[in-house]
């Protein structure tokens, strides 16, 4: 089964980040079944701030790397503060070994207190990680607090529809995993039928070559 690992950059389940990355999740679930792992800035630990390499971190937010690492696609989320992300998550992607995102495929949203961060997904997200040569998925998510509602619950139909576009676009790298699998089963069986066909009639040996 594939793995994704979502993440959030920031603290608790409440936040308006999380209730964004459980619904990217969730749809992401739904579609591919995928077998999740979920995580925010709190599952890192008291050991991050101070941190000046992966061996200073404790053991929960090694582990949290280590899930990331072992990922086939990821979803990462992160609040806007001043026009960027938070420091504290910055310090954190700063800490990852460059080669641990290459090539995988990720979904990068964000959340804001208004629409003047928009565009932040694309002028700073989608750089940093594409410093790590991942493969950050066209359609960029972007959510304000007037997209949820009282119960913070996200009910902005055209954000959900930027949500499923998203989703969809796993598709190709879903589809090359089952590709290549049906590629091997048919080639193993291939092989089969021919050991058989060889035992059966050991006068083909010689369209081989073999004596």
């Amino acid at each position: 089964m594939i793995k994704l690992v979502a993440f959030s950059g920031s603290e608790g389940t409440s936040s308006k980040t999380s209730v964004l990355r459980d619904m990217i999740a969730q749809k992401a679930v739904d579609q591919y079944r995928f077998r999740l792992q979920q995580y925010d800035m709190t599952d890192l630990g008291p050991s991050l701030g101070l941190a000046k390499s992966i061996d200073d971190l404790d053991i929960e937010a090694k582990s949290v790397i280590t899930a990331i690492a072992e990922a086939d696609a990821l979803i990462i989320v992160t609040p806007v503060y001043k026009g960027s992300y938070p420091g504290l998550f910055k310090h954190f992607i700063d800490l990852l070994d460059v080669n641990l995102l290459y090539g995988k495929p990720i979904i990068l949203a964000a959340t804001g207190g208004g629409t003047r961060h928009a565009l932040m997904v694309e002028h700073q997200l989608r750089p940093l990680f594409g410093f790590f040569m991942a493969h950050s998925l066209p359609t960029a998510i972007y959510a304000s607090s007037q997209d949820y509602s009282k119960e913070n619950k996200l009910i902005n139909q055209s954000i959900i529809s930027r949500i499923e576009q998203g989703v969809r676009e796993f598709q190709p790298f879903i589809q090359v995993d089952k590709m290549d699998e049906k590629s091997s089963s048919k080639n193993h069986l291939f092989y089969e039928r021919l050991l058989q066909f060889k035992l059966i009639l050991p006068w083909t040996n010689d369209l081989s070559g073999e004596r």
